[in-house]
């Protein structure tokens, strides 16, 4: 259904196209707003303090006003393809019903529409119902045919449940209309009611000259998809982003891989709540001067109440400093707009993008849609309304990804750290050439989402020389893949603790049709790269670090370089510490490297902090006791280069603020500038 966008928590919403972009090139913002837009600028974030830029933002002749989207996803055969076949004498499809009530269609054509009231089956003709009452099944697939016959129309619906088998078939003393006008699957043609949560399948139309059929591929399409039989080609519409590569009545357990048995994929999962790439016009453009130094900026849009900051990053397209930041966006858009529940969760704060989400009903890659399936894939094309400088977590009650990570960049700038700045998606494209030539790439404080790619490039990155500082926690954990402006994730039983679980069979990206899950589970990810996982999560006060006895050894005593205390870490943005919200631990078992050497711990965390679930303990409950720590850790890799973990999400938050310095500070200073300065390995020449 279409709505327009609730204003109440927030006046100003919007985004850019593109999210990120080197200097010298174009940046457009969408926008809605329902109050009179004031004035448009450029503001620079992550310097010691907001910088306001000279650049000109232009309006493009389209003006920022109240927009409206659409929610809500169905199939759709348009009446200009219709019209490209012979004449159609029936329509069969199959489906999948999952969690609806109130009023909902299943199938609309012209005058013809099969209608749910709370489950229950209406047959209506130009409005009038000729049948009603049968209770129609949910959570099993149905076939559903309507056709013509010698004596009107015929419906027909079947499953072929063993346990719990249904059979409905009506005859109606009704003249048989070939569809003409389009055919909607789970919505209406005016998409004037909710539409329907439901996998859907196999979808044919039956024509004087043959059946024309579809077959829902396993991998995402990036538009209408072809029809097969018949005359010719016709193509049907998924509007609104439903999710591809689900099980259809075909999926009998043999395989949970789409790329072997592709005919157990051939289904689609229809929301009420899905929300595809939102088209919004262009309100306002700014071509980045080609002098732009790289960093996280916004465009501030004034108006007579206040002012909203929409985020964009400029990237380096010249290598300009040793060090490089890698700017999470994975895991930004993975937590933009989240819902946070009041049932489930207690809020520690308010925050107006959170209400903004709500109130528009939002929904990032940790919520789940009204039937209770998680949401799987989302447009950076959309308000990433929490997604702001100001931005305070509900969970925790302070700063959270973004606001965190302006911070360390602040302190670099503060302390005449220079580092240039690449997007994990521009990691994605162009792999390690996006990191050669530079001696050590830089994490904030959340880098949990990558794709495969990302972390191959890391990992080649750090094998021919080249050092990782993993300034944060919870990282290199969840794989995601890209296409266009989406992200698909789609999450395993190892997060199953922490927010929603999908199906074992269903965990396969649409995008790649790769298992989806944690990189760990490919052999990838946190321990293997990095050598520590997260190992606790909790909301309550953050811990200090105290220095191991091995962190005195020449190996890692540089780190701690005027760092007087063995006990560091008291204070901070993030929960009032540094090791705090999700912290990171080194497991053997699990992949940690034997040369990895633990520099210091945290430990005394409050009972509310929660093991990770994916940790097996072989000496059970005594040794899981013993394991509720954060361990910061120190590898010297054989290529030259070194990783260090900080292994929190508040350690970014723990740094000082302009010239004050702390320990904390200290020890990422003594870090950052020990990798500028380092010369790494030249790489070794392949053989092949």
């Amino acid at each position: 259904m279409r709505r327009p966008v609730d204003h109440g928590a927030m006046a100003v919403s919007g985004y850019t196209v593109p999210w990120h972009a080197a200097a010298g090139t174009p940046v457009a913002l969408h926008v809605s707003s329902s109050r009179q837009v004031r004035d448009v600028r450029i503001v620079r974030l992550d310097t010691p303090s907001a910088e306001f830029m000279d650049w000109h933002v232009g309006p493009t002749g389209d003006a920022a006003s109240h927009r409206d989207f659409d929610q809500g996803s169905f199939l759709k055969i348009a009446a200009s393809e219709l019209a490209k076949c012979a004449e159609i004498s029936g329509v069969a499809f199959e489906v999948y019903l999952t969690r609806n009530d109130g009023v909902r269609v299943l199938f609309e054509s012209g005058a013809l529409r099969l209608q749910l009231q709370d489950g229950k089956l209406t047959f209506l003709h130009h409005g009038e119902a000729l049948q009603t009452g049968d209770t129609i099944p949910a959570n099993t697939w149905l076939v559903v045919e309507i056709s013509s016959d010698d004596s009107g129309t015929v419906l027909r619906i079947s499953s072929d449940d063993l346990l719990a088998p249904f059979r409905l078939h009506r005859q109606f003393n009704l003249p048989w209309q070939p569809p003409s006008d389009g055919v909607f699957f789970g919505a209406s043609a005016a998409n004037d009611v909710r539409s329907l949560n439901a996998k859907f399948s196999a979808i044919a139309l039956q024509t004087t000259t043959g059946r024309v059929a579809w077959t829902f591929p396993t991998l995402l399409p990036s538009g209408p998809i072809a029809s097969t039989g018949g005359d010719g080609v016709l193509l049907l519409e998924a509007v609104n982003q439903p999710a591809f590569c689900m099980t259809s009545r075909r999926w009998d357990g043999s395989s949970f891989d789409p790329r072997l048995v592709p005919s157990h994929y051939d289904a689609l999962h229809c929301h009420d709540d899905d929300m595809g790439s939102l088209q919004w016009p262009a309100s306002y453009h700014l071509h980045v001067p080609a002098e732009a130094a790289a960093g996280v900026y916004a465009f501030e849009v004034g108006h007579d109440g206040g002012s909203e900051r929409i985020v964009f990053f400029i990237t380096s397209s010249i290598r300009r400093s040793p060090l490089l930041f890698l700017v999470p966006t994975a895991t930004y858009l993975a937590y933009a707009d989240e819902f946070l529940p009041a049932h489930l969760y207690e809020w520690m704060c308010e925050d107006r993008g959170h209400r903004f989400a709500i109130d528009n009903n939002l929904k990032s890659l940790y919520d789940y849609h009204s039937d209770l399936s998680g949401v799987s894939i989302c447009s950076y094309r959309k308000p990433k309304a929490t997604l702001r400088d100001d931005y305070n977590y509900p969970l925790c009650g302070c700063p959270h990804n973004l606001p965190v990570d302006l911070h360390l960049l602040r302190f670099c700038h503060s302390n005449g750290i220079a580092f240039d700045l690449i997007t994990d998606r521009d990691l994605h494209e162009r792999g390690l050439a996006g990191l050669q030539g530079y001696r050590a790439v830089v994490t904030g404080s959340h880098p949990e989402y990558m794709s495969i790619e990302m972390e191959h490039a890391l990992r080649q990155f750090a094998a021919t020389g080249g050092s990782i500082a993993y300034l944060g926690g919870n990282g290199f954990a969840g794989k995601v893949a890209f296409q266009g402006d989406l992200m698909e994730l789609r999450r395993s039983p190892l997060e199953a603790a922490r927010t929603w679980d999908g199906p074992i069979a269903e965990q396969s990206l649409s995008i790649t049709n790769q298992p989806g899950g944690h990189l760990r589970a490919s052999g990838r990810g946190e321990f293997s790269l990095t050598g520590v996982a997260i190992s606790l999560m909790g909301f309550d006060g953050a811990r200090p670090f105290t220095r191991t006895p091995q962190s005195h050894e020449p190996s890692a005593a540089w780190l701690f370089d005027g760092v007087a205390d063995e006990t560091f870490g008291n204070e901070g943005i993030v929960l009032g510490g540094a090791a705090g919200y999700e912290v990171d631990a080194t497991d053997p078992h699990l992949g940690t490297s034997p040369d990895t050497i633990v520099i210091a711990r945290a430990t005394g965390f409050p009972d509310s902090f929660v093991h990770d679930a994916t940790r097996w303990y072989e000496g059970g409950a005594s040794e899981c006791a013993s394991r509720r720590c954060a361990e910061m850790t120190l590898r010297h890799l054989p290529s030259g280069g070194l990783i260090f973990c900080a292994s929190s999400v508040a350690w970014c938050g723990a740094l000082p603020t302009g010239s004050a310095m702390n320990d904390v500070g200290r020890i990422t200073m003594n870090l950052l500038t020990h990798l500028a300065a380092a010369k790494s390995r030249p790489a070794r020449r392949s053989s092949s």
